[in-house]
């Protein structure tokens, strides 16, 4: 059985989809481009901008859930322009760096809005199967 939160878009709706589907002990956001204020991208052609915004609207579906950066265990980021690879781990890097996620980069061909560089996804744990997170630098070894 699974949960899922619509922000009542009309995308979703158009194409069957939800922002947000919780399942078990994974709580996952679907691709989220820059949140649009009145009409424009945030960071028009400024992919750092771009990323902070995406990830923050991410960060901002998993609080109905009791979750945020921290409970984030994968990211991804789909770029327009390889160019725009450092500009976009550095926005990863501010949003995420204590958390450490497994991440992925890839570049596509583009964006339905030709002025997206951008779009993220990210997937979250709500359980605590090991006692806790491990500190950075530190393994975890052994297992059942």
């Amino acid at each position: 059985m699974h949960r899922v939160r619509s922000d009542d878009s009309s995308w979703e709706e158009a194409i069957g989809s939800s922002r947000v589907v919780a399942a078990g002990d994974r709580v996952i956001v679907a691709g989220i481009m820059p949140a649009p204020a009145s009409g424009t991208v945030p960071g028009d052609a400024e992919p750092y901008d771009q990323t902070v915004s995406a990830f923050r609207s991410a960060l901002s579906a998993l609080e109905p859930f009791g979750l945020d950066a921290g409970s984030v265990i994968r990211t991804r980021m789909y770029l327009s322009h390889a160019r725009d690879a450092d500009e976009v781990g550095r926005a990863h890097l501010e949003v995420f760096g204590a958390v450490r996620p497994a991440a992925t980069m890839v570049v596509v061909a583009g964006f339905a809005d030709s002025r997206v560089l951008v779009e993220v996804e990210i997937e979250a744990y709500r359980g605590d199967a090991r006692g806790g997170p491990v500190e950075p630098g530190e393994r975890e070894e052994g297992g059942a």
